[in-house]
């Protein structure tokens, strides 16, 4: 017998349960991530500060902490300056110390000082969430156990352990380790499965890296971000209004020159440019495989350490990986040039100094280059690229 207001079967304090977790992974996901982290959003100030109050009194985090870690961890992803990457600190350390990472970022203060900027500064922030954070979590276990009972009391744990597990463990952990990856990014992200369901659409995690500004997480037809979905219902209501979203690939077959919007849609899909440029890679490999067997046993290198090196990132390599890698290569003509104008393709949207005209130069230079190596591969990317609109 329940000493609650609330008398519920054991399947009812499951679901409900869930619900209310659900409710604190939405607000992670569209108030502190796509909202405040990223400003992919704008909010009406009824669901914001909802998702303000609801966050205080269920996970006790203030939104400029949150904001300041995650902005920072996009900008140091990775590295060593990284706040929570699995690569760096290992995936078993992530999982089980996620959110002590977290905690240990939060309290750094040239990390709020220079990614904490834009987030809220109201008296009831300053006065109220920021200052009792802790007496929000404690009013939430209150009440619970005046609603439910004692099963408040595990209810109310279960509330309290949802996000750190979810969001500090499987997202920071998982999303950077295991999964599929649709877009080449210059870290390790990746969709943990096509459907975001349980963590907001977070599972979507590759695709974020990919465009980090973007209110919409999901990027194929297969793909499903609930997220999205409830962000959708506040603009349907105009309690939200979406800055931005993932620009949409648009090919015009009749282009055979590179101009000025194919150098910005190349940009704009760069990931998804190097995604393809490595299926290139990954079919010039596969037609080499007997002749690179044996080159890369000869300098000491197994087929598969050869094979990451190659669809690697060059920076990623150390050096002695790099120097191995260059010897197998110019043994091999056709896979050594696939190779270096990867990498020559790369270099056209890290040019920062160059001008726009300059660009669009080198881009139909490198295009000319590749439907003149006679290596098919690269004359169907490049005829492809040239019709980027």
């Amino acid at each position: 017998m329940t000493l609650g207001l609330i008398d519920l079967p054991w399947w009812g304090y499951i679901l409900v349960t869930l619900g209310l977790t659900h409710v604190s992974i939405a607000g992670i996901t569209i108030f502190l991530h796509r909202h405040q982290a990223h400003r992919a959003l704008d909010l009406h100030p009824i669901p914001s500060h909802f998702f303000r109050f609801w966050l205080w009194l269920t996970t006790g985090m203030e939104t400029k902490e949150w904001a300041a870690v995650h902005r920072k961890h996009h900008a140091k992803c990775e590295s060593s300056e990284d706040p929570h990457s699995p690569q760096v600190y290992g995936i078993g350390k992530i999982l089980k110390e996620g959110s002590e990472l977290y905690r240990k970022e939060a309290r750094n203060p040239e990390t709020l000082e220079r990614y904490g900027h834009g987030t809220p500064d109201d008296w009831i922030e300053r006065n109220i969430y920021t200052k009792h954070s802790a007496k929000g979590v404690a009013l939430m276990l209150i009440i619970n156990m005046v609603l439910f009972g004692p099963i408040g009391i595990t209810m109310w744990a279960v509330q309290m352990l949802w996000s750190p597990i979810m969001a500090a463990g499987i997202i920071n952990g998982v999303g950077h380790f295991w999964g599929y990856r649709n877009f080449q990014a210059e870290d390790a992200s990746r969709n943990i499965i096509p459907w975001g369901i349980l963590i907001g659409g977070e599972e979507l995690h590759n695709n974020h890296h990919a465009y980090a500004t973007s209110a919409r997480l999901s990027n194929k037809w297969y793909e499903f971000d609930i997220g999205w979905m409830y962000i959708c219902i506040l603009v349907f209501f105009g309690l939200a209004q979406v800055k931005k979203v993932a620009p949409k690939l648009r090919l015009d077959t009749a282009k055979t020159q590179c101009d000025l919007d194919t150098l910005q849609s190349v940009i704009s899909h760069r990931y998804e440019v190097l995604t393809k440029y490595t299926h290139s890679l990954k079919l010039t490999l596969a037609k080499e495989v007997d002749h690179l067997k044996e080159l890369a046993t000869h300098h000491g290198v197994d087929r598969p350490t050869l094979n990451r090196w190659v669809l690697a990132d060059s920076k990623t390599l150390k050096e002695d990986e790099r120097a191995k890698l260059s010897l197998v290569l110019s043994k091999t003509t056709t896979l050594d040039k696939v190779y270096t104008m990867r990498e020559e393709l790369m270099s056209v949207w890290q040019r920062s100094t160059s001008t726009k005209d300059e660009l669009v130069k080198q881009l139909e230079d490198w295009c000319r280059r590749a439907e003149e190596s006679g290596i098919e591969v690269l004359q169907n990317f490049s005829r492809r690229l040239r019709c980027y609109a």
